[in-house]
């Protein structure tokens, strides 16, 4: 059984055309035809997932660890606008997603019809190709569809597919024609005079390399060590970098945290070169902006943020690539202090921190320690945003670990789905580590057939928004409860609800006991919630920040 509507048709031989494999589907009565086009297709895995913003987010998941796009489909009306937090993402994260909308024909926009609202170009500001159809203009179809697919292809990101339906919406075919589309070829990258490049960085006595969200990749690891032979290079790495080296100051923020001024300066590079997504750390974003390098080169075959407001040279190349050039140019000779100064200040500030978590108090920060402990070899750990993401900076990560983090938009709101949907795509245990605020406001993230069993979720609830606690301000205001959302809730009745196993830690000793037979092999995903003094975390935090001095 195949739709009657050759709109829809069209729409799946594209997908088709273009290998997207997966179709996350969302209920509804105007997407019926593309409904049962996809579910009836041999060539498609399609996944029903009721909350739009959460299967927009476990769509995102799946591309994330595939690096394949994912398609969404959805009715018309208020539901496509439940997309958009996660469309969002995709586009400063770089993650492709196929947005397929049902919609209204348009002589019923804005007469009164119900479930009814302007779609066309509703995501203009953070999409790379509205493709606006028209039901009974097939050639049209094509050509909209050919170029937003080609796009998919060369830019990394979202694309919004609007499809008009007239009535009636469940008439069947036993075939499904096939149409074809032409891809448009296009070559983003310039030519790069390394060279040139290389010149530069040679007589340069202080380079800094920088790596924002990056997934694992051991063939760029290699050339990074290399690079990092240079004793006038520092490379600095995130959690969410996913790169790895002895060498590398993994731990930014506890470096920078208490440097003085003329500590700054020596710090402060010639050159910063920058590749991967977004960063997270705030301390490192303000001293390049306050201490600037002579150059900022971004490596990256799309685009190049400005975050530092010196931007240079933007290398449109793949940092693989790039390095593999650049490397083979490196002047390995340079006589400079710059790398030893640094890593071995950064030995300094491991044994400080080493030696305040070993008697720090039950918090937050006692608590990250102890479950990162335990997170197995090989698997991958999801964090939420805000505080959680920030804590993780301050530990070293298990190499064998691969972490993700949504940083394209840095918001709370889909980190669950987002993680359960990368569950499902992935081979490997998976581990979302997250706060209260993000895990409630997200748990519809749990209402879905798809979440494995391996599935780890650990909760640090501290009753509410802690980083507002921590940054400066809102203590001072007269409204820290509408900046922290106080509440007294707990995941238990959600984990009866959606089958998940629970179990809580409130103490040092209880967190002991309840991670050893966390990771044993069971038949339901499962949950720790574990709660944390809220008015004892923020000071911890401070203490920690202090004798790091």
């Amino acid at each position: 059984m195949y739709p009657k509507k050759e709109l829809a048709q069209i729409i799946i031989a594209a997908c088709r055309q273009f290998e997207i494999q997966t179709v996350v589907i969302s209920p509804g009565s105007r997407n019926a035809p593309l409904t049962i086009g996809f579910s009836n297709h041999k060539d498609f895995e399609t996944l029903s997932i009721v909350d739009e913003r959460c299967a927009a987010f476990f769509a995102l998941g799946i591309a994330q660890q595939t690096l394949n796009p994912v398609a969404l489909v959805c009715t018309s009306g208020s539901a496509l606008l439940n997309y958009y937090p996660a469309i969002a993402e995709a586009y400063y994260s770089q993650i492709p997603l196929v947005v397929i909308s049902a919609d209204r024909p348009a002589h019923l926009i804005d007469i009164g019809d119900g479930q009814t609202i302007r779609q066309e170009n509703v995501f203009k500001n953070h999409i790379l190709y509205s493709a606006n159809l028209k039901e009974f203009d097939a050639e049209n179809s094509i050509k909209a569809l050919s170029k937003a697919f080609s796009l998919l292809r060369q830019v990394k990101g979202p694309i919004h597919i609007n499809a008009p339906f007239n009535e009636p919406l469940y008439e069947t075919v036993a075939t499904i024609n096939d149409f074809r589309f032409i891809a448009e070829e296009s070559d983003l990258q310039d030519t790069i005079d390394y060279e040139n490049l290389a010149s530069q960085w040679n007589s340069a006595k202080k380079k800094m390399i920088l790596v924002g969200v990056h997934s694992p990749n051991a063939a760029l690891e290699i050339l990074l060590d290399k690079v990092a032979d240079d004793p006038s290079v520092l490379v600095f790495t995130e959690t969410t970098s996913n790169l790895y080296n002895k060498r590398f100051v993994n731990s930014i923020d506890n470096l920078i945290f208490n440097l003085t001024e003329e500590e700054f300066t020596s710090l402060q590079p010639d050159i910063l070169l920058t590749f991967g997504g977004m960063i997270v750390s705030k301390k490192i974003k303000k001293f390049l902006r306050d201490y600037s390098p002579k150059e900022h080169w971004h490596v990256n075959e799309l685009r190049a943020f400005d975050t530092y407001q010196v931007l240079s040279k933007h290398l449109k190349i793949d940092s693989h690539s790039f390095f593999k050039h650049f490397c083979e140019l490196v002047d390995y000779d340079n006589k400079s202090t710059y790398e030893s100064t640094w890593t071995h200040y950064k030995q300094r500030i491991r044994e400080k921190h080493n030696h305040y978590i070993k008697t720090a108090p039950y918090s937050d920060l006692k608590v990250f320690e102890q479950v990162l402990k335990v997170i197995p070899d090989f698997s991958e750990v999801q964090f939420s945003n805000s505080a959680i993401i920030r804590y993780s900076q301050l530990f070293e990560m298990n190499s064998t670990i691969t972490v993700f983090c949504n940083r394209g938009t840095s918001g709370i709101d889909g980190s669950t789905s987002t993680a359960l949907g990368a569950a499902y795509a992935t081979q490997k245990p998976t581990t979302l580590i997250t706060g209260d605020l993000s895990f409630f406001y997200d748990s519809n993230a749990l209402w879905n057939n798809y979440i494995p069993s391996d599935v780890r979720i650990v909760i640090i609830n501290n009753s509410g928004g802690g980083i507002f606690k921590i940054i400066p301000g809102p203590k001072k205001s007269t409204a820290l409860k509408y900046f922290e959302t106080p509440h007294c809730l707990t995941a238990e009745h959600l984990c009866v609800m959606f089958g998940f196993e629970y179990s809580t830690a409130h103490n040092l000793k209880t967190l002991a006991e309840e991670v050893v037979g966390f990771y044993d092999k069971s038949d339901k995903p499962k949950v720790l919630e574990v709660f944390t003094p809220s008015d004892l975390n923020d000071l911890v935090l401070k203490e920690y920040i202090n004798n790091l001095k």
